[in-house]
Parts: structure tokens; sequence; C-alpha cells
């Protein structure tokens, strides 16, 4: 098990199926103004976080959110399935265009623990939507062919104790 280190000003994606454990991971590792959510911009623009209806502009403000943080070199986490495209190829593009490093966390949880947490969340997938997601999920070789330059197993991170992350400064470790 390893801690999770990130540079300063990094994005991070958070990359597996609803119900891999995602949003706790962030809340876990991360300050809350360094989580970008889908699902909590999808509450901003609908008052509802699983009105599926809102997701084309909660994507649009997540998208917004997340430029803006780039650009002020914030640590941005992007909690989302990042699992169809466009997805990260976005994510990618601006994280270079604003010269960022570039994390993924690949969330490697076998999908019958998947399922057995998705039915106890409060929003539940369809198991359906959960299978399909699952069976999207790219390999560490694909995300590193992808353009990103770190990728971490969700399941080698060392649980963090109170947001256990270790910031290295840009020019990395001294």
């Amino acid at each position: 098990m390893n801690p999770l280190t990130l540079l300063a000003g990094a994005l991070c994606a958070l990359v597996g199926p609803p119900g891999a454990g995602k949003s706790t991971f962030a809340r876990t590792h991360f300050k809350p103004t360094e989580i970008v959510s889908s699902d909590f911009c999808r509450a901003l623009v609908a008052d509802d976080e699983n009105d599926q209806s809102a997701s084309a502009d909660a994507f649009d403000l997540l998208h917004h959110i997340a430029d803006k943080r780039m650009e002020r070199g914030r640590r941005t986490v992007i909690d989302a399935t990042n699992l169809r495209s466009p997805d990260r190829p976005w994510l990618l593009t601006r994280a270079r265009h604003w010269q960022r490093p570039l994390v993924a966390v690949l969330f490697d949880v076998p999908l019958a623990t998947v399922q057995a947490q998705n039915t106890s969340r409060t929003r539940v997938v369809p198991d359906h939507v959960v299978r399909e997601f699952y069976d999207l999920l790219p390999t560490v070789d694909q995300l590193h062919k992808e353009g990103w330059e770190t990728v971490h197993l969700a399941s080698t991170i060392t649980p963090a104790p109170a947001r256990g992350l270790r910031t290295v400064p840009k020019g990395g470790a001294r």
C-alpha cells in the first residue's frame, strides 16, 4: 500500500463505475473545495443529483469549475465516472493547456463489490447501468496511452487518516 502523492496543482480524475467508492475516496483524501463532483453539479443546476436530464448542464458546470481551478493552479479532483467519451479527453486537453500534472485513480473494484456497494447508497443506480459502466473500465496501460502521467490503483492506496494526501511541490520532491 502506498500513500497518495500529488504534485501541487495536479488534475486528478477518479475513474470507476457508480458504487465503486469514488466519492467516499474523494471525501477521505481531499479537501471539499478540491472536489468537483458531477452529482453535486447536477444538484446545483437541477436541485436533484439524480436528475439525469440535467447531466449536460451539470457537465458544462463541472468543466467550467475545473477549468477555473486549473487556471489558478489549484488541485482539482474530478469525482465522476470518467468512463465515457469525451470525459477523459477533455480533462487531458484542459490540463495540458494549463500545464497541470495529470493523475488518474482507477477504481479496480470487483463487479460484485461494486454491485453490493451500489445497493447501500442513497442513490442506487440500476444494475444494468452499473454493469455497462463497469465494462467501460480502462486498464492502467490504456490510461497511460491516453496521456495520463500517473495512474494509481485505488486498491493500492493507503487509507488516509484525516486527508492523508501528500502534496509535492510542482518541481517534485526535494
